[in-house]
């Protein structure tokens, strides 16, 4: 049974939904959070492809809000999108046995909307070497499927309908895509445009979960990639 609030629920009177925030606190995070509960729910999702644990992470996303000290949130609705990111992609990691090969040093953690200038330009440093690594050693077409599965959790069905190949094949572009990546092979020069391109959907999709425009920048570059 959901115990996050819904558009019926915030019209009715909130008076005993929680006995720890003042009444006209809880009312604003309550507005505050359905007015960005439809965007939250089409990022959960996007990344889980189920509409019963999307649910569940919306919920967890609420409990979080909840008890988030919100008077030192300067955007509220940057950290609901980061927040529901992060939990939907801990469900897929931890619904799924994961070899240690199969582990990806390569993209950095979440980002903590919280955190420090220089926390925030070490994270944007590490995304830009992560990125160029990828593009330097990958095809687009596996380094499409790697991001997407490895670093936001993708099931294979939604990565092989981006790639326009069956689930098979989408799965074995993330195995040759671990595969290059943990052997000597040689790099490829890499378009600055293109890489900063891609830097900035990563961050965008990590930290705002903008997920389509991710989606939207790596099928552009596949679409470049000549067909085999």
């Amino acid at each position: 049974m959901n115990t996050y609030p819904t558009q019926a629920e915030n019209d009715r009177d909130l008076q005993g939904t929680s006995a720890c925030p003042a009444p006209e606190e809880l009312g604003d995070a309550v507005s505050v959070f359905i007015e960005a509960r439809p965007g939250l729910l089409k990022i959960a999702h996007r990344i889980l492809g189920d509409a019963g644990d999307a649910e569940d992470v919306i919920q967890e996303t609420w409990l979080r809000w909840q008890g988030t000290d919100r008077t030192v949130v300067l955007n509220p609705a940057a950290l609901l999108r980061t927040t529901t990111v992060r939990l939907a992609i801990n469900v897929v990691h931890s619904a799924r046995r994961r070899r240690e090969s199969s582990a990806s040093p390569w993209l950095p953690e979440s980002a903590d909307p919280q955190g420090t200038p220089e926390a925030v330009a070490e994270r944007q440093d590490a995304v830009e070497r992560a990125v160029l690594m990828l593009m330097e050693l990958l095809t687009p077409r596996q380094r499409t499927a790697y991001l997407l599965r490895e670093g936001f959790g993708y099931p294979y069905d939604r990565i092989s309908e981006i790639l326009r190949l069956s689930v098979v094949n989408a799965r074995q572009q993330v195995s040759r895509a671990q595969e290059r990546l943990s052997s000597d092979r040689r790099k490829q020069p890499v378009d600055s445009v293109a890489h900063r391109r891609l830097v900035q959907a990563f961050l965008a999709a990590a930290e705002f979960g903008d997920l389509a425009r991710l989606e939207d920048v790596l099928a552009s570059e596949v679409d470049l990639q000549p067909a085999r």
